[in-house]
């Protein structure tokens, strides 16, 4: 699954159709019309109180989606010592890779599509935690 570039819409129909949820039952829950979820599946954003009722309609984190995004395609962040510290907004301090995210980035090294300096410096991923993804991987096989 390539995350570069995310049409909602259609992840949401996708997991609709897998699932098999019925257009009366997303109706109900959404509290909107047939011809309003239809313009949702062909909108390539959706409103994000709207998204988290989708989210918990089909059981799954939408939101993941961007924060893949984020990890694997947002430049690193330049370091401010200047900065408060009581920030407005929280702060996460760790990373969280996702299995979708590790299979994306062991198949662009196994696929030889970059190696695995590219990936650490490409993604900021710590030398470690990517070995320690490979480790595993050969384990399984």
């Amino acid at each position: 699954m390539l995350y570069k570039e995310i049409h909602i819409g259609k992840f949401i129909k996708e997991s609709v159709d897998e699932k098999e949820i019925t257009m009366e039952r997303i109706c109900n829950f959404l509290n909107k019309d047939e011809e309003f979820i239809e313009k949702m599946y062909n909108s390539k954003s959706i409103d994000t109180d709207t998204l988290l009722r989708w989210s918990k309609l089909l059981e799954y984190d939408f939101f993941r989606l961007y924060s893949s995004h984020l990890i694997l395609y947002s430049p690193p962040s330049a370091t401010n010592k200047n900065t408060q510290k009581s920030e407005k907004i929280p702060y996460f301090r760790k990373n969280i890779y996702t299995q979708e995210i590790k299979e994306f980035i062991m198949k662009r090294i196994i696929s030889g599509e970059m190696t695995q300096s590219e990936v650490i410096k490409e993604y900021s991923i710590p030398k470690s935690t990517l070995h320690r993804w490979l480790q595993k991987r050969n384990d399984v096989e």
